[in-house]
């Protein structure tokens, strides 16, 4: 299958590294414009240099603000008035005791992992519907179904992006929008090579670590492994295109048979 961005406009959010920086290479090489974003100058250049020696003559448009508050995404505009395909991926995660949680917490993640996405999507829905054209994907996890019990308030915030995301889906219901989102199981990022290590032994090489988790943490994955960032990105790139056009409202997923069900 050929996919052929050009002429495409894209902004990914939290694409400095990780699954977020694949995902803007994978645009890239499709051929897309893409907007890269982070919350410094320095990071976003830094990614800009090396998403651009991953991806040859890659147009990729600088997008430095907190996209996690108003005045943040009013920077993102001024940098990208138009976006034609809108991968929310930004997402903070991390493990704590479910009775230690505090109120602040709760909210944080709220904020962080939902509140930023639907700011962006009311920001660019609007254009994406005139135009009679879009793609926005929230990126959700295998926790929004599995509820980790070390990560409760993790778990709710992806839970809640997969309502978020089938209620825009019906909002742009016959425009030629799709809204979509991608499960994506664990992943192998540097953050979650941090968290393994938080629950394995730290003495352990890399492979041996990440075969203890697996069997120890995440025994229903089919796959045996961590998912490579690359390996999100295709599923993103595929939904970005015109091959995808009948695929809205869904939770696709990436989870290497993770969620132990047929469906989605």
């Amino acid at each position: 299958m050929h996919i052929d961005l050009t002429g495409r406009t894209a902004l990914v959010t939290g694409s400095t590294q990780g699954i977020g920086a694949a995902i803007a290479t994978g645009l890239a090489r499709a051929g897309a414009r893409v907007g890269i974003s982070g919350r410094t100058k320095e990071r976003v250049e830094e990614a800009i240099a090396r998403i651009g020696g991953e991806a040859p003559g890659a147009d990729l448009v600088p997008v430095a603000a907190d996209v996690t508050t108003e005045e943040g995404a009013r920077q993102v505009a001024d940098a990208l008035p138009q976006v034609d395909i809108l991968v929310n991926n930004l997402g903070i995660f991390g493990p704590v005791d479910p009775l230690d949680i505090s109120d602040e917490e709760w909210r944080r993640y709220f904020e962080v992992n939902v509140l930023a996405a639907v700011r962006l999507i009311r920001q660019y829905l609007p254009g994406m519907t005139e135009r009679g054209w879009g793609r926005i994907q929230n990126i959700a996890s295998d926790s929004a179904v599995v509820i980790p019990a070390e990560m409760i308030h993790y778990g709710m915030s992806k839970t809640a992006l997969l309502a978020v995301t089938r209620g825009f889906a019906k909002q742009a219901a016959g425009s030629g929008v799709t809204v979509n989102s991608v499960i994506a199981g664990p992943t192998h990022t540097g953050g979650v090579e941090d968290f393994v290590y938080g629950l394995v032994d730290r003495d352990l090489p890399w492979d041996e670590a990440q075969r203890v988790f697996m069997r120890e943490h995440r025994p229903q994955s089919l796959l045996q492994r961590l998912i490579e960032p690359e390996e999100i990105a295709n599923m993103v790139v595929y939904l970005a295109s015109d091959q995808a056009s009948a695929t809205t409202g869904g939770a696709l997923r990436v989870d290497g048979g993770y969620v132990d069900s047929i469906l989605p």
